[in-house]
């Protein structure tokens, strides 16, 4: 092959162990926008027979909070993706109002709340975690989680447990 010709993919052969086999997401905002990515990832994962282990760190553990997993809202102050002019972002009730906008079209796609995408991708064989080190920063204890969080763990385990598969920061 010379310099600057592309090989024929017809003749490359990918190699044999290719496929995903596992994926770590870690989750460390507490906003709709910045749960559910995970929360799809993990669950698309599952769906395709892949091991999925969820990371939940400091604000994204409103997700498995027992209190607070279903009053996640939409982040409106300082939020690019919402094409609001910040001061209008922080008007009262103007993320209640996004909020409840996209949970609507979120209904409509069938895309569940919160904590019953939880129990589907904890039901599919999914894995939920806390970071130790969040957990202990906000005076938590295992008895504020949700029942589907496996344990509270170290960033330590967490990387034990992600060997030899993908790690996706959301």
């Amino acid at each position: 092959m010379t310099s600057g010709t592309m090989p024929d993919p017809t003749t490359v052969s990918p190699p044999v162990d290719e496929a995903i086999k596992k994926v770590s997401i870690i989750i460390s905002k507490g906003s709709l926008e910045g749960i559910y990515p995970g929360l799809i990832m993990a669950n698309g994962a599952r769906m395709e027979g892949i091991e999925a282990n969820v990371f939940f760190t400091f604000f994204g553990m409103d997700a498995i909070h027992k209190e607070k997993s279903d009053h996640v809202k939409v982040a409106t102050v300082g939020n690019p993706g919402l094409h609001l002019m910040t001061w209008l972002g922080g008007v009262p009730g103007m993320s209640a109002l996004v909020t409840r906008q996209m949970s609507k079209t979120m209904e409509k796609l069938d895309i569940p709340p919160i904590p019953e995408f939880i129990e589907m991708i904890a039901d599919s064989g999914g894995k939920l975690y806390a970071c130790k080190a969040s957990v202990d920063m906000f005076g938590l204890t295992m008895d504020d989680f949700i029942s589907q969080v496996e344990d509270v763990i170290t960033v330590g385990e967490f990387y034990e447990m992600a060997a030899g598969g993908h790690i996706v920061f959301t």
